[in-house]
């Protein structure tokens, strides 16, 4: 393994210790932290509510990040949603690496590699990284917004690297039928 800094500028204020990327607040915690409480909530309501419930505050928190994001760096389009994906890789929840996306259809496919949550529950025979799934659909929401897109999405986790005989996890987002998200 191969070591360096860290890519993404961390600012650390000196007065109340909040640290800061990009002028957004963040929070530094150790993966098995966050994982086992996660894992608690999820023993609690369920994996299904919970993912439901996640979802819909990761789809938020990604359109929040990426308008933020767009307007520090100047960026549009797709260049946004490749810097999410950049900044994703680079906070340790894994490497996210997009596939295929194609704002004009609503689509995207994300491949994740070196899951957080794969390396600290390991193969328990099901999709576990369903907490990034809202983070595609409004991150793609944000840029297509910016746009002047009326096209809404919804994502999925479709493979996890937690399941026998797959060694990736895959995300598709594709145009929401039906009701405005």
């Amino acid at each position: 393994m191969t070591k360096m800094a860290p890519e993404l500028p961390i600012d650390v204020d000196t007065e109340t210790g909040v640290w800061t990327t990009d002028a957004l607040p963040m929070l530094y915690v150790p993966r098995h932290f966050f994982i086992n409480n996660h894992v608690a909530v999820e023993e609690a309501l369920g994996a299904e509510k919970y993912a439901e419930i996640l979802y819909h505050a990761g789809y938020k928190s990604a359109w929040h990040w990426c308008e933020k994001e767009a307007e520090c760096h100047g960026l549009e389009g797709v260049d946004v949603f490749e810097h999410y994906m950049t900044r994703l890789s680079q906070r340790g929840w894994g490497k996210f690496i997009t596939e295929a996306i194609d704002l004009d259809a609503g689509t995207c496919r994300v491949r994740l590699e070196h899951s957080a949550f794969v390396y600290q529950l390991g193969k328990v025979g099901r999709k576990i990284e369903y907490m990034f799934t809202g983070w595609f659909a409004g991150a793609m929401d944000q840029i297509l917004a910016a746009r002047g897109s009326d096209l809404r999405t919804v994502a999925e986790q479709t493979q996890s690297a937690a399941e026998e005989g797959c060694e990736v996890g895959y995300f598709e987002t594709k145009p929401l039928t039906g009701a405005a998200h």
